[in-house]
């Protein structure tokens, strides 16, 4: 028998280090964002003592509502098992109103929310909705599928890099909203955060990605800041949003500052397409060195420029036609009444959209120049660049 000596590998010191550092940095960052969480107190603005929310089946229909035209009219009465919480296996009378918003065409054997209320020993049950989780969960594993299957390991870690951003939305940004903090301010620093990590999961510790996180920072921020400057000359805020009166009741039992909220917004909306932007032409710069380390900066720059000009026009619509589309209904009602030009120019839903869309459309515009100068720095020197 022959036996075969193999040397084993000796780890790479410099792979420990980060990987140490970043478990450490992560641990930290969890322990704050308990800490933030735990000591936030949220005050409901409804009484929801005695009301639960259940996942239900429907067993059978006692009372249909079903017209001779095909139409629904009131409520449906149906017979329900609740089959989560602390009423698990009973089963329960439950109405089912007829509704666009609230309640479900129940038929024996759908799954639903049924919306349990106790008072004085008495239990009065309700189909809330559909129960959706299942068709959400699918939708969920199917995106991070494709993100594996095409993207391969980075696709992996641009997941792990959103988890991380919707992490940082929702248990670091919303609950310093709701301590006080300027809702502008919070946005740049969630910016900053998820914008780091998720190009050092992309890209690693590089140029590249020192060169995008500021690129991207510094467009997502000039966003910020145009709509801010001209939400101001057209009198907008974000206290001329559709769902003022409820924002407002927040703020009485909370320090929120609604006036910022708009503005928040745009910068956070706007962040996926510059992040895209900067990390492209950041990208394309390291890309041309690599294949002729003796270009000068200057002409680094102008192929970043290059580039970006003909990202801008693709990114610039994506924008656009994204705030578009999540205006339809709006767009609709003003084409319908045949709006004159000055009463829609005056509305607040208009203008809020235009100022949404453009602001983040040149905040992607001005990011293209902002990162064909910091990638040749980057990359040449300082001095270099000067020659």
């Amino acid at each position: 028998m022959m036996t075969l000596n193999k040397k084993i590998p000796k780890p790479n010191k410099k792979a420990v280090i980060h990987v140490g550092v970043s478990l450490i940095l992560l641990i930290v960052f969890a322990g704050l964002l308990w800490w933030l969480n735990s000591t936030t107190q949220v005050t409901p603005l409804l009484n929801t003592q005695g009301v639960t929310y259940e996942k239900a089946r429907v067993e059978s229909i006692i009372q249909d509502n079903i017209q001779d035209d095909g139409t629904r009219a009131g409520s449906q009465v149906v017979q329900l098992t609740i089959l989560t919480g602390e009423h698990r296996g009973e089963t329960f009378e439950a109405t089912s109103a007829s509704s666009y918003l609230y309640g479900a065409d129940c038929v024996p054997g759908l799954e639903v929310t049924a919306c349990l209320s106790e008072s004085d020993g008495n239990i009065s049950v309700s189909v809330y909705n559909y129960y959706r989780s299942p068709a959400l969960y699918v939708l969920v594993a199917l995106f991070l599928a494709l993100l594996w299957l095409i993207g391969g390991k980075k696709g992996l870690r641009s997941a792990l890099g959103l988890i991380f951003t919707f992490c940082c939305i929702l248990w670091l940004f919303l609950p310093l909203l709701y301590r006080g903090c300027s809702p502008f301010l919070a946005a740049v620093l969630v910016v900053a955060l998820t914008t780091a990590v998720t190009m050092y999961l992309v890209g690693g510790a590089t140029k590249k990605t020192v060169s995008s996180v500021l690129g991207t920072l510094g467009g997502v921020t000039a966003a910020g800041l145009i709509a801010w400057v001209f939400g101001e000359l057209a009198h907008i805020s974000g206290y001329n949003v559709t769902e003022i009166e409820t924002l407002i009741s927040i703020s009485d039992v909370s320090s929120l500052q609604v006036g910022e909220l708009l503005f928040a917004g745009i910068l956070i909306a706007s962040l996926g397409a510059v992040m895209d932007v900067a990390m492209s032409i950041s990208s394309a710069i390291e890309e041309v060195h690599l294949r002729n380390p003796a270009l000068s900066a200057k002409e680094l720059m102008r192929s970043g420029l290059h580039v970006g000009r003909d990202m801008m026009g693709t990114m610039s619509n994506t924008l656009v036609l994204a705030f578009c589309g999540s205006s339809i209904n709006t767009l609709v009602i003003v084409y319908a009444y045949a709006m004159p030009y000055n009463q829609v120019m005056s509305l607040y839903d208009i203008g809020i959209e235009i100022l949404q869309g453009l602001a983040g459309t040149m905040g992607v515009i001005l990011t293209v120049p902002l990162v064909s100068v910091l990638m040749p720095l980057l990359l040449c020197g300082w001095k270099k660049a000067k020659k």
